[in-house]
């Protein structure tokens, strides 16, 4: 197995500390930016607007629209060049990080990412992953320069939804499955990708170990170390893999499946961490691993990840079960990392295979 290895271990700065957001203005002084774009999300934004520091350069702030489409970043990187914005500020979740990543490469300018959740790694990744208008994933894009900067404040995540935790959770867990069924197959294991498989060993043990800790720091609104330790794996950790790893240790079997789903409208409603948690059962059912499953289903049903549709509210017709099998089996899809020979007649059995045998 041959594949690209390109290593974009993290951002070119990265601060995680209480009132880290206080810091902004001094951020923007060292980078001379003074004239920025502000773009984020609705509910969140409404949550964390007391937060956001005052400034006293040109501010821009606008709402990211609800996806990361090709047309938005246009739209996005226009207003750049007519309002000669020296700065990109993204405040939200994943998606506003990923238009506002994908804004800045097309403008050519810096981007500096303030995280209001912890429910997926796309601060701390320089690529996005693009949707289309009926908000079916189409690609994802790596980009050439990395984040410029990161400031966390837990205090701002610990008061997001507990809900959107536990789907970073999902979403993370899945780094360690997909970079084993790709790494096993390997003989020689690169320096890089060695670390990317540390960093994936890790998000499995941490979020195993301190996962409901985490969750029960935010029941209690108060921090504690194993919070700290779920934001920084579902951040940190989750994009050292990729980051490392590149084309070794980014997706496989699991992301392919949640992108596959995107092709139902009915699954637009489940987030992202929680359709990648159940990719994570179907890729183990397409291994033959039966018993990871069962290791994992006490984990799932305490964090109410998702072990079957139903439990996504789905129900699939045959005309759904082959336009996801087939999704997940196009060309690009990582899936075909794994060893195994991937088809749709196979991703069907798997799926019906595990409504069995996670409901029996």
């Amino acid at each position: 197995m041959t594949k690209q290895l390109i290593v974009r271990g993290a951002p070119q700065e990265y601060e995680l500390k209480t009132k880290a957001w206080e810091s902004l203005a001094f951020h923007l002084e060292r980078r001379k930016i003074n004239n920025v774009l502000i773009i984020h999300g609705k509910d969140s934004w409404e949550a964390v607007k007391p937060h956001f520091p005052k400034l006293s350069i040109s501010q821009n702030f606008h709402y990211y629209g609800g996806q990361c489409t090709d047309k938005a970043a246009e739209d996005f990187a226009s207003l750049c060049i007519n309002k000669e914005f020296d700065g990109i500020i993204a405040v939200g979740g994943g998606k506003v990080a990923d238009l506002a990543k994908f804004t800045a490469y097309k403008a050519q300018l810096p981007i500096i990412i303030l995280p209001t959740l912890a429910a997926t790694c796309a601060a701390y990744t320089p690529l996005s992953v693009i949707y289309d208008e009926k908000d079916v994933m189409v690609r994802y894009d790596i980009f050439p320069k990395a984040t410029d900067l990161v400031l966390i404040d837990p205090e701002i995540i610990l008061h997001s939804p507990k809900e959107l935790m536990v789907a970073g959770i999902g979403d993370t867990l899945a780094k360690w499955y997909e970079a084993s069924a790709i790494l096993s197959q390997l003989d020689t294991l690169p320096i890089e990708v060695q670390v990317a498989q540390f960093a994936a060993k890790k998000c499995h043990d941490i979020l195993l170990q301190e996962s409901i800790a985490a969750l029960e720091a935010m029941e209690n609104k108060k921090i504690n170390q194993s919070f700290i330790d779920v934001v920084e794996t579902n951040i940190l950790l989750a994009g050292m893999v990729g980051g490392f790893g590149d084309e070794y240790g980014r997706t496989a079997g699991a992301h392919s499946i949640h992108d596959a789903m995107t092709v139902l409208p009915d699954s637009h409603e489940q987030l992202h961490g929680n359709k990648v948690a159940y990719g994570i059962l179907v890729q183990l059912m397409i291994e033959n691993k039966q018993p990871k499953i069962m290791s994992l289903l006490p984990f799932y049903h305490q964090l109410d990840l998702p072990t079957s549709l139903s439990d996504l509210q789905l129900e699939l017709t045959e005309s759904d079960y082959q336009a996801v099998a087939e999704r997940a089996c196009a060309p690009e899809e990582t899936i075909h990392l794994m060893k195994e020979h991937i088809t749709p007649a196979l991703i069907i059995e798997k799926m019906k295979g595990l409504e069995k045998f996670t409901t029996d």
